[in-house]
């Protein structure tokens, strides 16, 4: 099992206003029009998951399998093609400043390890500091 880490980031919300809307993969919703149409298609999700099509890739899924409320939101691979599991982690160190960090376990081969290695701790990176800077307040029902 290979682990990566993301570099810790920094949200200008506090952790339970992330924590509502990352633990709900139905507020998906309202980040559809950042995700490329041309990379990410066929998008179905509920409450606690969601499955796609990555052109060249294919389909592939997530679901939410555990959420420690305003702490952790666990979620494993289903249905794709190589298994992981992937969670992010919260730490309010005080109003309106919480910290991210993003962790993901895959089993990947030696072949496929060398090759994907060098281009997920860049992706994974961004995507810590794309979930650190939305606009949380804007997603609360």
């Amino acid at each position: 099992m290979s682990t990566f880490e993301s570099e810790i980031t920094k949200a200008v919300c506090n952790d339970v206003e992330i924590f509502n809307v990352l633990s709900d993969m139905r507020n998906i919703e309202y980040l559809k029009h950042r995700i490329p149409e041309d990379k990410v298609s066929n998008l179905v999700y509920d409450k606690d998951s969601c499955h796609f099509s990555i052109n060249p890739i294919g389909n592939m899924g997530v679901k939410i399998i555990d959420r420690e409320p305003n702490k952790t939101i666990k979620f494993t691979s289903d249905q794709s093609m190589v298994g992981f599991d992937f969670w992010i982690q919260l730490k309010q160190v005080a109003e309106n400043d919480t910290r991210i960090k993003l962790t993901v376990k895959a089993d990947l081969n030696f072949i496929i390890k060398s090759m994907v290695e060098p281009m997920i701790q860049p992706i994974l990176n961004k995507l810590a500091n794309a979930i650190a800077t939305l606009p949380y307040k804007n997603y609360q029902k």
